[in-house]
Formats: C-alpha cells, sequence, structure tokens
C-alpha cells in the first residue's frame, strides 16, 4: 500500500505516529502552527492576522495587483515583492501586448521597489526556490502553486486581492488551519520520482476532501532518503490535494541546498517537537511507489502504469466516458484509438516543464534514461523545459542537454506555457504525456468549441523518458532503470541572475514614471452593496466540480489579463458560451436602473413577488448575475475568475460549497457574495432570486431566505455565507476591495 490515511487525531511520540484524542498544547507544537504564531500580530486569539516576509506574482497576475494597490494607496512595496515572466512569455502572442506588460512591471520595480525577472530567466516558483525561500519564512504568490514547504517556507496562493492587502500594509486573514501529517517512511526503487509519489498522495486525498484547506505537514525517517530536488517535486503538487500549504522537517541536505545556493543564512533546523498533535495523518510508504499516472482529466484519477497496461481499454474507455460527460458533448474525445495492433498504448506527445517538471534532478533522470537513444522520427516528439536559467546553465555545462538533444528531444527555455495552455498545443486527439502540474480540461490548449480535444495524462519525467526511449509506446520507468544512481546537486551559478535580474527593493524611485501599454486599463468602478439585492441566475453547472480554468480559460486569453474588459469576453466560453452574452443583458438593466428605468422584465418579476406578498425598492436594488455551480474554484489562484465575473455585472455565487479557500477569497475581494446552498433544483438558469436585506446578512454572517422566481412561480431558497471576518464584511459592503480602500 502506497498510501494509508488515519482520519482522527495522531500526536507524534518517538519518531512515530500514534492515534490521540484532541491535544490543545500539542497542536502548539507542530511546525506549522510555530511560523503562523511567529507571523500573526495576536490581535485576535480566534483569527490569525498574517504578514508575509516576501511576494511573487508572474506575468498574467502582476499587473492587476499592482493596479488594484495603485488604487488603494501605494507608495512603495514594504516588503520584497518578485516579479517574473514566465506565463505571458511569448510575446508574438498578441504582437506587442505581453512584451508592454513586461516593461510595465520593469517600471514598477523601479518606481516601488520591487525585484524584476526577465522573460525565459527563470518559472516563478523556481525562482522563490533559489533565491527568496529560508526555513521558518513566509511567502504569499498570486499563483496556486506557491509551494516551497520542502525548504522549510510556508507558500500560499491565493488571488490578487491577498497580495495587494499586503502590499498596503495590510494582513492575510483566516481562522487557524487543521494541521495533517504526512509520516514519510522507506525508500523509493530504482525509477521512481516525485511525480509518483505525488499522484499517489493526490489521489488518495482529493475526492474526498480530506486534506482541503488544511496544512501538510512532512515528517518521518523516509525524508533524509530524498534529495532536495525530489522533496520539492512532491511539495509542489501538494497544490492539487487542495490543501492550503505545506511544511517540511529539514535537515543537512535543506542546508546544502542553501549553501549551494550561496545563503547560508537562510538555513535553520526545522523538527517536529516530541507530542506534537495532528488532526489527521497520512502515511507515504516510499518503498511501495510504483511508476504512476493520472488520466484525462483531473491529476487524482491516478493509477500505476502497470496497473493501465493490464486492461488498457478499461481504463483507457472509463477515462475516455468520464471525460466526453465532462465536456457535455461538445467535442468527443477517444483515448480508445491510442491501443495499437500490438495491444500496447502509443502517445503522441511528451513533455517536461515547469515548477513541477523542469526541476534539474528530473532533466538529468530523463537523459540518462534518453542517453545513446533513438525517439523515432514518426508521430511522437518529445520537449523538455528546465525551470530556471542557472538549471539550463548547468544542464549544457554537465552534457545533458546534449544527450537529450542526441536523443530527438527539443530544450527550450524557463517557460510555464505547456502548464496552462499557451504552448505545445497537441494536434486534435492526440494523446500526450507530461510531467506538469495539471491534466484538467483544456489546460493543454486544444478548443472544444471549435472541434478540437486532445487528451493528457500527468506521470513522472522518468516514464516520459522510458516511453520516449520505446518511441511513444507507454512505458513505466520501473521497467528500464534497474539501480540508483545519485544526481551531484544541480551547480549553481547566482552571477546569471545578479547580471540581469533588478532588485531594487529598498531602493525605490518615487519619480519613476509607470510605463503603460494600450493593453494596460484600470479596474472599472464597481458599486457598494445595496439594502436587497435582485439575482439572476445566468449559468447552472451540474459537473462535480467547477475548475477556475473553466470559469476563465487560459492559454489564448493571456494577452488580455491587463484589460479587465477585454479579457472577461472569455468568462466561462469552454463551459457555458451564453455566459457572457446574458450577463451584459443583466448588467444592463441595473445600467437602465441607474438611470430610473426599470426594465420589463425585472418589473414583471416585482409584480410576482409583489403578488406573493414581497416587497421591494425596485430603483434601489442592484440587479446581478450569478453563476450556480456544485463545486467551483479548484485549480489556479488567479484572481480574474472572480474579477471576469464582476465586471460583467457578476454579484453573487450560489454553490453547494467552494473547492478552495483561494476561490472564495476571490470572489469576496471582488464583492461577489458567496453563498452556499442545498437548493440547487430552484436555481435553474433563468431564475431570478431576491435577497432582502442582505447587507443585514452580510453584517450578521448567518442565514436568510430569499425568493426565487421562476415562471410566475415563486420558491423559498435558504442561503447562507458561512463565516466572514470583520474585513470581508466591509469589502462585501463596499463592492470590492479597491472600494474599501478608498473609504
Amino acid at each position: 500500500m502506497m498510501i494509508e490515511r488515519m482520519n482522527g487525531g495522531v500526536v507524534y511520540k518517538n519518531g512515530a505516529p500514534s492515534a490521540s484524542a484532541y491535544d490543545k498544547e500539542g497542536a502548539k507544537k507542530t511546525l506549522t502552527y510555530q511560523i503562523l504564531d511567529a507571523h500573526d500580530n495576536h490581535s485576535d486569539p480566534d483569527v490569525l492576522h498574517v504578514t508575509f516576509d516576501s511576494l511573487t506574482s508572474h506575468d498574467i497576475t502582476y499587473v492587476g495587483i499592482i493596479q488594484t494597490a495603485r488604487a488603494s494607496g501605494l507608495e512603495k512595496f514594504p516588503m520584497p515583492y518578485v516579479l517574473t515572466n514566465c506565463h505571458n512569455t511569448l510575446c508574438a502572442v498578441g504582437g506587442t501586448i505581453n512584451e508592454d506588460d513586461h516593461q510595465f512591471a520593469l517600471s514598477a520595480a523601479k518606481k516601488y521597489g520591487g525585484i524584476y525577472v526577465p522573460p525565459c530567466y527563470a518559472v516563478i516558483h523556481s525562482y522563490n526556490r533559489e533565491m527568496m525561500s529560508g526555513c521558518g519564512r513566509m511567502i504569499l504568490g498570486s499563483d496556486s502553486h506557491t509551494r516551497y514547504g520542502a525548504l522549510g517556507t510556508m507558500g500560499v496562493g491565493e488571488g490578487g486581492g491577498e497580495l495587494a492587502k499586503q502590499i498596503v500594509g495590510r494582513t492575510y486573514d483566516m481562522a487557524r488551519p487543521e494541521t495533517v501529517l504526512v509520516y514519510v517512511t522507506g525508500e523509493v526503487k530504482p525509477g521512481i520520482g516525485p511525480h509518483d509519489a505525488a499522484l499517489a498522495l493526490v489521489g488518495a486525498t482529493y475526492s474526498d476532501g480530506f486534506v482541503k484547506n488544511c496544512s501538510l505537514e512532512f515528517a518521518g525517517p523516509g525524508i533524509k532518503t530524498l534529495s532536495q530536488d525530489f522533496r520539492s517535486g512532491i511539495d509542489v503538487m501538494t497544490t492539487e490535494t487542495t490543501c492550503w500549504s505545506s511544511i517540511w522537517e529539514t535537515d543537512d541536505t535543506t542546508k546544502a541546498y542553501f549553501e549551494n545556493h550561496g545563503r547560508p543564512e537562510a538555513y535553520k533546523e526545522l523538527k517536529v517537537e516530541e507530542g506534537a498533535y495532528y488532526d489527521k495523518c497520512i502515511i507515504l510508504h516510499l518503498d511501495e511507489l510504483e511508476s504512476m499516472i493520472a488520466l484525462p482529466m483531473h491529476p487524482s484519477f491516478a493509477m500505476p502504469i502497470h496497473e493501465l497496461q493490464k486492461d488498457p481499454e478499461k481504463y483507457l474507455k472509463e477515462a475516455q466516458d468520464r471525460s466526453n460527460k465532462q465536456l457535455g458533448g461538445k467535442v468527443e474525445m477517444d483515448l480508445l484509438s491510442c491501443i495499437k495492433e500490438d495491444g500496447k498504448i502509443h502517445v503522441d506527445q511528451g513533455i517536461i516543464a515547469g515548477c513541477s517538471g523542469g526541476i534539474y534532478e528530473n532533466i538529468v533522470e530523463a537523459a540518462r534514461i534518453l542517453k545513446g537513444k533513438d525517439t523515432g522520427n514518426g508521430e511522437f516528439k518529445i520537449s523538455v523545459y528546465p525551470d530556471s536559467m542557472p538549471v539550463y546553465k548547468a544542464l549544457a555545462d554537465e552534457g545533458v542537454l546534449s544527450d537529450l538533444l542526441s536523443a530527438g528531444a527539443v530544450f527550450r527555455e524557463a517557460f510555464c506555457g505547456p502548464c496552462f495552455g499557451a504552448g505545445e498545443t497537441p494536434a486534435n486527439n492526440e494523446f500526450s504525456i507530461r510531467h506538469t502540474t495539471r491534466n484538467f480540461p483544456n489546460r493543454e490548449g486544444s478548443k472544444p468549441n471549435e472541434g478540437q480535444i486532445s487528451g493528457v495524462a500527468l506521470m513522472d519525467a522518468r516514464s516520459i523518458a522510458a516511453t520516449a526511449a520505446n518511441k511513444g509506446v507507454l512505458t513505466a520507468a520501473t521497467d528500464v532503470v534497474t539501480k540508483k544512481e545519485p544526481v551531484t546537486p544541480c551547480p549553481f551559478d547566482v552571477s546569471i541572475y545578479e547580471k540581469k535580474v533588478l532588485n531594487a527593493f529598498g531602493k525605490e524611485d518615487s519619480s519613476a514614471q509607470l510605463r503603460f501599454g494600450p493593453n494596460i486599463k484600470d479596474w472599472p468602478e464597481q458599486p457598494a452593496l445595496s439594502k436587497d439585492l435582485l439575482v439572476k441566475v445566468v449559468s447552472h453547472i451540474e459537473d462535480a466540480v467547477t475548475t477556475t480554468d473553466e470559469l476563465i480559460p487560459s492559454g489564448e486569453t493571456s494577452s488580455y489579463r491587463s484589460n479587465p474588459l477585454r479579457l472577461a469576453e472569455f468568462t466561462l466560453s469552454r463551459r457555458d458560451p451564453d455566459y457572457v452574452p446574458e450577463a451584459k443583458s443583466v448588467k444592463a438593466m441595473d445600467d437602465e436602473k441607474n438611470n430610473g428605468i426599470v426594465n420589463g422584465e425585472i418589473e414583471a418579476v416585482y409584480k410576482v413577488l409583489e403578488k406573493a406578498g414581497i416587497s421591494a425598492d425596485a430603483l434601489h436594488t442592484n440587479i446581478v448575475s450569478a453563476v450556480y455551480a456544485r463545486k467551483p474554484g479548484d485549480g489556479s489562484a488567479r484572481e480574474q475568475a472572480a474579477s471576469c465575473q464582476r465586471v460583467l455585472g457578476g454579484g453573487a455565487n450560489f454553490a453547494k460549497e467552494y473547492a478552495t479557500k483561494r476561490y472564495r477569497s476571490n470572489c469576496i475581494n471582488w464583492g461577489i457574495l458567496p453563498f452556499v446552498t442545498e437548493d440547487e433544483e430552484k436555481l435553474q438558469k433563468g431564475t431570478w432570486v431576491f435577497i432582502p436585506d442582505v447587507r443585514a446578512l452580510v453584517e450578521g454572517n448567518g442565514t436568510c431566505t430569499a425568493y426565487a422566481v421562476k415562471d410566475d412561480t415563486v420558491n423559498e431558497v435558504s442561503l447562507a455565507l458561512n463565516a466572514l471576518t470583520d474585513e470581508e464584511k466591509k469589502i462585501l459592503l463596499d463592492g470590492c476591495l479597491i472600494n474599501y480602500y478608498r473609504h
């Protein structure tokens, strides 16, 4: 058994977990508690108010964050703020639009004292591992995979609003999270890589929310058997479990990493105290791990490659049927065609990239498997992306790059594109295997609305290389790697960064001028919350989970991330193409109301309510649109998943639950009321929902009865907002975070 779960309290004694009742003092002995306590302002015993050590964003998110902070009184960055350029890197997309964003960030770094990392120089999380991490530190990033726990640093991925709060001197507020012990034992077999461990972990925890919004704390004797790169490769994927953050014990291996990167002062030993109490426990048996594959379209659909090979028709048909159901009939994914006459699975593309795959050790191990081999001149192709320029240089100096090129691989620069559909998009109905973070719908860049779809499976770099060496026939690395060969840590040349990265922290120049491009626009004005609220459900989604990639697609939309209204045109475009025109029509009704005109459709709704004995003030009630989704928000931290709804006139969401804290926080920061409800059937598309005295509901933080109007019928609907902090209440009442700061 690769993974065991203990659903109940455990205490850490004599270097191992054992079942335990709740222990208040023991809970204070966890690494999570101690690090959070050191960053809390201790103003409230029930709510954490955290200030981070540094911030980080990439070029899909930093423009909006800085624009929000500017509208909220930004004068200088109060802590180091790293601005990387690893997402909107392909400046040919949309002409010069992307490079305009880069120049804006460079000018902002000069003006406000930021750290600017040029395009192609580093993936966001790799730069932060290399240059910003430190034992006991906390880093807040506007990317969901902000995870540096293996380096003793608690990384938290959130929407841009949370970074804007830090920039203008506010705190990050939340209830103290539950802490889950991940007890690591054993030692991996030859051919096993970090993605094998990560996929097993995600597969065992995601579906039932076992660690949702928790902090994962890695300890145990197995950690010492893992290299630092291996640990980081597991850690970055903890995001896919839906946990909140992660932290690992540190040791001499971690110490050597910081020494190698010229920052020995960043190290200190982090060790779980005897008697530390955890709310739950996961046991990760490294020696039981197998070469894994996560089938389309989620990292949690994980299974051993050997198990898939025993009955490929069964498992590929299950994945195909599941995917086609999720695609809603727009296009048909055909995975069974990957099984050829020889009965084996043939894949078309292999990708090793990003913050999970592009790590030095992964690429070295892949090159060892491919050395002297031939990937063939047929349909199969493989591309490799290093995660930073220092890693690129080391691979070239060590001869690794030559081995990859000689085998037929294409070697790229540091770029996150394959992870979110802005590069290496497969042909229609191709099957791609990737050591990247996600295989969500359309994450590889296909366009279902235009009849294009491809299947993406996640695998470790070692198994991808083994498959490449077999000319595209799916192969587990454990079938070709028979002995373990240690990898010398990456020779790190910091001068590469010293020559090109602008580090202006503490050296801000207020006289410097920001450099704008024609596609960089300010946020549209948003109204404060009215006493009552009238909401139209313009999209009703019954999928088990709705990802942020479906709420606002990645890939080709990246060029418009700095233009709120232009980007909003893509909202739900891959999931519900009718959403944008429907939302705009509701916004037009609200605009008419602001000019003293009550639209005919609205007038009819009020008449139905009046007939049912429910009174409303039509001219002083905001009219907004809403989405119903059972569990929205799995995936990216980018706030555009919420802001795009808001600029189109969205003012509420209805859900059974929210997939992540960060998406719910994004909704709040953009003035979207995050309602939860069990009344799904009463919230069909086209239903109007009247919520009386909604301001009192926000202030009281309780539940209310609303009234759903559909076909001249009024039904009562039970709504709740769940726990809101005092600041979150004020943000919702003011209409959005920017309004709150203006007040």
